[in-house]
C-alpha cells in the first residue's frame, strides 16, 4: 500500500512538470487480469518509436544521437552548455519530437551546433546512430541544420489559413506532396453514396515518386512492420487471457487490421470494441487521433491501458442511461438531432499505462471511435481519466495560480468548493454525450470542414458540455450538489479561454493547437456577443486584468445560441462558416493581455504543461517461467524511464 508521502511531482524543467500517478486498486486484481494489463502495457510501449518517425523524419535519429551523448559523454557535464542540452533532451522526449507537443513550434536550443559537433566528435563511433554507410560528418551535415536553423521545419503542424498546410507542416504524414495533390488523391477514393465509408488514409504515408502518388501502409510488411510486429506479439499473449469472448474478438479484430492494414476491419474491431463494455480491463492501440495531421486525416499512434473504477463509473452511467434526453433537449435544430441515440457507454477508468500520442502529455477524457458513421449507427463509448484528474488535482494544491488570476474571494470559494466535481462532469459531459451528439445531413463529407474540423469539433463537444451544466435536470440526475455549483466551470472555463491559456503560447506567437483554439473560440465569441449587456467583461485592477462574469444565466444562453451555430456547420459541412469562426475568434493573440499574463505567471514559478512517468509492471514467476503476481512499482524517474524505453523498445 502506498504511504501519505507518496510524491505526485517528480521533477520540472523549461515549461514542463512531470507527474506520477497511482494505479489503485491494481494489487487487489486477480492474477489473470493483472496478466492481462501486463501484456497489454508491453504491446502499448513497443509502438514508441511510431510517434516519434510520425511527427518528424529525423527525430528517432536525433534523438539516439542526444540520447549517446547524454549516457556516453565523459567532458565536463557540468557547464551550460552540457545542462542545455541535457533540458533539450528532456523536452525531444516529453514531445516525442523535436517540435513543442502542444504549440507544434520547433524547439530553440540553448546550445550552439559547435558545442554538439565538438561533443559528438569525442564520442565511439560504434555509439552514434549512423545509417548504414553514413559518416559521422555526414550525419552532423544532415541532421544540425534541422537541430538549429530556424527556417527548417519550423512547425510540426501548420494551420496557418492561406498556406500549404502539407508542405509547410513537417509531420512525417506526406512526402514530395502538396496539400490539393492529397485531397484531390483522398477525394477521388470516396462515393458520394456510401452509408460506411471507411477513414480514408487514416493508417497510411502518402508519398510521390516520379509523379507517382502511392499509399506507405502501416502494417505488418509495410511501413513500422518492426514495431507492429511486436505490439501483435504481446497482443497475441493478451488473447490467452482475455476476459471473455467479446474482448478476445476485439484483440483478434485488432490483430488482422495490424497484418492487413484493412480499414474496414478497422472499422469491425472498432464496432466490437464499442460493444465490449462488460469486461473490466479495457485498451486502446493503434492510430487513432488525427490532431498531427494538418489536413485531419492521418491518425497518429497511441495506447493507453485501464481499467473500470467501478465506484466513480456510477456517474457516467447516469449521463449516458439519460443520453436521448440531452439529445432531445438540446438547443440545435431539428433537422440535426439525432433521433436514436444508440450505444452511448461511458464509465470511469483507472489509467495502468500511458503510450504513443498519449505519453507523457496526455488526455483526461476519450470518446472513441471516430469514424462518423459507427457513431451514428452503433454508437460510442466515453471515458473520463479518474486517478489522471486527481493526480493533476493534488499536485496542484496551492500553488497560487488561483490567487493570482481569479477576479475575487466570491469566485475563489465558488473554485474550492465546486471546481473538481464540475470539471470533471463537464469532462464526461463532453466525451460521453458531446461528441456523440448530432449528425451529418445525408451525403456530407466527414472530412468538409477540412483542417478546420478538429477545432470545431471540439468546440461542439465543449460546448454541449457548457450548455447542460446549469440544467436543472444534472441536480434531478444527483449529478451536481446545488444550482451553483455550474458556475465554478463556467469562470474558470471563461477565465481559461480568454486569458490564462495564453501561457502557453510563447510571445508573438498565434493559437495553433486544435483544443486551444476551441477554448478561445468559445470564450472570445461569447465575450463580444454578450458585450451589450456586459454578460462577460475583462476589467483591470491594479494593473492587472482580471475576467468578470455578471450575468451566468445569459451566458449559457449564448453557449447555446453558438452550440447551435457550430452544429449545424458541422452537420451541413459548411467549410467557408467554420474558417470564419475560426480565424476570427480561435487564432489571433492580444499581445498586450498576453504579455501581462506571461510575466504574472512566471512569478509564480509554474510550468504550464504537465505529463506522467509511468509505473513499472514486473512480472514474477515460479521455476516453470508462469506469472505468479505481477509487481507495480512508482520509483522509476523521467529520465531513466525514457533511457529504459528507447534502450528496450526501440523497434524503428
Amino acid at each position: 500500500m502506498l504511504q501519505d508521502s507518496f510524491s505526485y511531482t517528480v521533477e520540472q524543467f523549461a515549461d514542463l512538470q512531470i507527474l506520477r500517478y497511482r494505479v489503485p486498486g491494481f494489487e487487489n486484481l486477480p492474477l489473470r487480469r493483472k496478466q492481462l494489463i501486463y501484456y497489454l502495457s508491453q504491446a502499448a510501449l513497443e509502438g514508441r518509436d511510431i510517434l516519434f518517425d510520425q511527427n518528424g523524419k529525423y527525430n528517432l535519429q536525433i534523438r539516439r544521437l542526444l540520447e549517446a551523448v547524454y549516457i556516453h559523454f565523459k567532458g565536463d557535464r557540468t557547464n551550460e552548455q552540457f545542462f542545455a542540452l541535457e533540458v533539450y533532451l528532456k523536452r525531444v522526449w516529453f514531445a516525442n519530437g523535436i517540435h513543442h507537443h502542444y504549440a507544434c513550434d520547433k524547439f530553440v536550443p540553448a546550445f550552439t551546433s559547435d558545442y554538439l559537433e565538438e561533443v559528438v566528435n569525442s564520442l565511439p563511433e560504434e555509439v552514434l546512430p549512423l545509417e548504414e554507410g553514413e559518416t559521422c560528418q555526414a550525419m552532423c551535415d544532415k541532421l544540425f541544420p534541422v537541430i538549429f536553423d530556424p527556417s527548417v521545419m519550423p512547425k510540426r503542424v501548420n494551420q496557418s489559413d492561406g498556406e500549404d498546410l502539407v508542405l509547410t507542416s513537417a509531420a512525417n504524414y506526406y512526402e514530395g506532396i502538396t496539400q490539393q495533390e492529397a485531397e484531390a488523391f483522398y477525394a477521388a477514393q470516396k462515393k458520394a453514396d456510401d452509408q460506411e465509408p471507411v477513414m480514408y488514409g487514416m493508417n497510411s504515408r502518402l508519398v510521390k515518386e516520379n509523379g507517382h502518388v502511392y499509399e506507405q501502409v502501416w502494417k505488418v510488411g509495410g511501413m513500422y512492420s518492426s514495431a507492429i510486429e511486436k505490439i501483435i506479439s504481446w497482443l497475441q499473449k493478451a488473447e490467452d487471457v482475455a476476459e471473455n469472448d467479446a474482448q478476445r474478438e476485439v484483440i483478434r479484430l485488432l490483430i488482422e487490421f495490424y497484418r492487413t492494414g484493412d480499414l474496414k476491419l478497422f472499422d469491425a474491431y472498432s464496432i466490437a470494441w464499442l460493444k465490449d463494455t462488460d469486461s473490466l480491463v479495457d485498451f486502446v492501440n493503434g492510430f487513432i487521433e488525427s490532431y498531427g495531421d494538418p489536413l485531419g486525416m492521418k491518425a497518429s499512434w497511441e495506447s493507453i491501458v485501464n481499467f473500470k473504477d467501478m465506484e466513480a463509473t456510477h456517474r457516467t452511467e447516469t449521463i449516458s442511461s439519460n443520453a436521448q434526453w440531452f439529445e432531445d433537449h438540446s438547443p440545435v435544430d431539428a433537422r440535426f438531432k439525432k433521433t436514436e441515440v444508440k450505444g452511448v457507454s461511458a464509465k470511469v477508468i483507472t489509467a495502468a499505462i500511458l503510450a504513443g500520442d498519449l505519453y507523457p502529455s496526455t488526455a483526461i477524457g476519450i470518446n472513441l471511435p471516430n469514424s462518423n458513421w459507427i457513431r451514428s449507427v452503433h454508437g460510442s463509448k466515453s471515458v473520463t481519466i479518474g486517478n489522471l484528474t486527481d493526480a493533476y488535482n493534488k499536485a496542484a494544491r496551492g500553488n497560487g495560480f488561483r490567487e493570482e488570476f481569479v477576479y475575487s474571494e466570491t469566485e475563489r470559494q465558488l473554485l474550492e468548493k465546486y471546481a473538481d466535481i464540475t470539471d470533471d462532469l463537464h469532462t464526461d459531459l463532453h466525451e460521453c454525450l458531446g461528441h456523440g451528439s448530432g449528425k451529418l445531413l445525408p451525403g456530407v463529407d466527414p472530412d468538409a470542414l477540412k483542417a478546420h474540423g478538429s477545432t470545431i469539433e471540439e468546440a461542439r463537444a465543449d460546448l454541449f458540455g457548457l450548455y447542460y451544466l446549469p440544467d436543472a435536470k444534472m441536480i434531478e440526475l444527483g449529478l451536481v450538489p446545488d444550482a451553483e455549483a455550474y458556475k465554478a466551470e463556467y469562470y474558470s472555463y471563461m477565465m481559461n479561454g480568454l486569458m490564462t491559456q495564453l501561457v502557453r503560447i510563447e510571445p508573438g506567437c498565434t493559437v495553433e493547437e486544435a483544443h486551444m483554439r476551441n477554448r478561445q473560440l468559445i470564450a472570445c465569441w461569447a465575450l463580444e456577443h454578450g458585450q451589450a449587456e456586459h454578460v462577460v467583461e475583462m476589467v483591470n485592477r491594479d494593473g492587472k486584468t482580471y475576467v468578470r462574469i455578471n450575468d451566468y444565466a445569459k451566458l449559457r444562453m449564448l453557449f447555446g445560441k453558438l452550440l447551435a451555430e457550430i452544429q449545424r456547420i458541422k452537420s451541413e459541412g459548411d467549410y467557408e462558416a467554420a474558417r470564419q469562426l475560426v480565424e476570427t475568434y480561435a487564432v489571433q493573440v492580444d499581445p498586450v493581455l498576453h504579455a501581462e499574463v506571461l510575466q504574472r505567471y512566471r512569478s509564480l514559478h509554474l510550468a504550464p504543461y504537465k505529463g506522467f512517468v509511468n509505473p513499472v509492471y514486473t512480472p514474477q514467476t515460479d521455476k516453470e517461467g508462469n506469472i505468479t503476481d505481477v509487481h507495480i512499482s512508482y520509483s522509476e524517474g523521467y529520465a531513466e524511464q525514457m533511457l529504459r524505453y528507447s534502450r528496450d523498445y526501440s523497434n524503428l
